[in-house]
């Protein structure tokens, strides 16, 4: 586990300038847009077993109407309305159980989980399906279902589920809809950051080792799945390589993220052999809104885990939205 990559100071003015798609901001638009007015979630309490969580199952319509499930957890007797924080969920992994994830309830936020369409029978257990998949053959996996067309692509739906998810949670009455913020790490921090970059309302982003961005130099230089898959692919379709490559620049974090006004704070690990850290970079010095940056030099994709967890705590507590 080398430090492969960029040098520290090539790293932190590492800028690429990977070619956004003329329509990029009409082809976002039109597919927030297209399911018009939809059902408001469903919040039905769960019997969690703990006496300072509440919980509810969550349903709510994601792209093409179809049922996304999370998990919201309430601090038992706090008063209302809460800041909230909404999750996403790494690669292969779906919600899991009831009361797996409690930091951030413990910590006096309400916590929303969300399940990623498709996924969940990796590591943790998922509850939604993919009802809406379409598109030509893909390799094994979620990297290159639809990958042909941005209209068909898988994470054309998942970043519209992670947008309505922001709403659906901020609908509920125990939510403060104006200090949301949204966190992931690996996929879901590339998730985080493509709902960051097309959800207005978010106010603060925790994006940690995220996927999805710089796809051209990810797909060059990483050593493991899920940026690998797109390889294999390519291997087998030669002639698709720019078909490929426009695709996913409509879903590139470097390309996206320059739409963010959130306040953000990123974490790379600078021997990271899953998202290299020059991708890290390629998206954080493009972030549109302001930012800062936490380096665990000596980390693979596992990044700062339990220290992370700690520095985000306290630096979400400091920001304007702090608990009072």
């Amino acid at each position: 586990m080398p430090h492969f990559d960029l040098s520290g100071e090539e790293l932190r003015s590492y800028r690429p300038d990977p070619a956004a798609p003329a329509d990029l901001d009409a082809f976002w638009e039109e597919t927030l847009a297209v399911d018009g007015q939809l059902d408001p979630p469903a919040f039905t309490p769960v019997e969690n077993h703990l006496r300072l969580i509440d919980t509810f199952d969550v349903t709510f319509r994601g792209f093409g109407a179809s049922p996304v499930r999370g998990w919201l957890q309430v601090p038992a007797g706090a008063a209302d309305p809460l800041p909230a924080v909404v999750e996403y969920v790494g690669y292969g992994g779906g919600r899991g159980l009831s009361h797996e994830r409690l930091l951030w309830a413990a910590a006096g936020y309400a916590y929303f989980l969300m399940d990623t369409r498709g996924q969940g029978s990796t590591w943790s257990v998922g509850d939604t399906a993919d009802p809406d998949a379409i598109g030509a053959p893909a390799h094994p996996g979620f990297m290159t279902r639809g990958i042909l067309d941005p209209h068909d692509y898988y994470f054309r739906r998942v970043f519209v589920d992670a947008v309505r998810a922001v709403a659906a949670v901020g609908s509920h009455p125990r939510v403060d809809a104006g200090r949301i913020t949204v966190t992931g790490t690996s996929q879901g921090g590339g998730i985080a950051l493509a709902a960051a970059a097309l959800a207005p309302q978010i106010r603060y982003a925790l994006i940690d080792v995220p996927f999805l961005c710089d796809f051209r130099r990810a797909t060059s230089i990483a050593l493991n799945d899920p940026y690998t898959e797109i390889v294999r692919y390519l291997k087998v379709h030669r002639d698709q390589v720019e078909a490929v490559f426009h695709t996913l620049s409509y879903f590139d974090g470097a390309i996206l993220g320059r739409r963010a006004t959130a306040e953000a704070l990123f974490s790379v690990a600078l021997m990271d052999e899953t998202c290299p850290p020059s991708t890290v970079y390629a998206a954080y010095n493009w972030y549109g809104g302001p930012k800062s940056i936490v380096e665990d030099a000596y980390n693979d994709h596992e990044g700062g885990e339990a220290h992370h967890e700690q520095v985000k705590l306290g630096w979400l507590a400091a920001r304007p939205a702090r608990i009072v």
